[in-house]
């Protein structure tokens, strides 16, 4: 099974955008890392209140 394509769009842009961690650092994390990386910026924004 592979990730949607999508879906991989998002959270690279996602960490990039708020890391501003280059496309090779993002794409060398595992997938479960990725995503780990992904709600935690989301915790980070809904309690400084950006609701990002």
């Amino acid at each position: 099974m592979t990730y949607a394509t999508d879906a991989l769009y998002d959270e690279v842009a996602y960490i990039a955008y708020h890391f501003h961690w280059d496309l090779d650092a993002i794409l060398d994390l595992e997938h479960p890392d990725r995503r780990r990386y992904v709600e935690q910026i989301a915790r980070l924004n809904r309690a400084a209140g950006g609701g990002r």
